[in-house]
């Protein structure tokens, strides 16, 4: 009986062993894709913190706010209305409403490192002539 339950324990061991390895090599190739998004080096260090700062993506940011690019006429239109139409006030949803706040600023950010990296560029190449 003991021999039994033991070989059990092995088995069962085995079976979540193998299950968190391969848990394991699936998270690792994720954020190694995340990161070749992010265009890796010190850009992407930066995407990442501010991913990390705000708890939320670039392109869950844009998905919640419905926008492909980075268009900032787009963005305030699409930011003002969803804002608008999920007041409480109107029967809408404040988890919503600061999820549509939180997207806003995520894009305002990198918008910002945006800015911040063609002025850099820019910067260079006037040193460079």
């Amino acid at each position: 009986m003991a021999k039994h339950i033991a070989q059990l324990v092995i088995a069962g061991a085995q079976v979540v062993g193998r299950a968190f390895a391969k848990a394991l090599r699936q998270e690792i190739a994720a954020s190694q894709a995340a990161a070749q998004r992010a265009g890796g080096g010190a850009a992407g260090a930066k995407h990442s913190a501010t991913n990390q700062k705000l708890g939320m993506s670039l392109e869950e940011a844009k998905q919640i706010l419905n926008v492909e690019e980075l268009d900032l006429e787009r963005i305030k239109k699409n930011y003002e209305y969803l804002f608008s139409i999920n007041d409480k006030a109107k029967g809408g949803s404040f988890y919503i409403q600061s999820k549509i706040v939180r997207a806003k600023e995520r894009i305002d950010l990198e918008m910002e490192n945006v800015a911040e990296e063609v002025k850099k560029k820019e910067d260079r190449q006037e040193t460079n002539l």
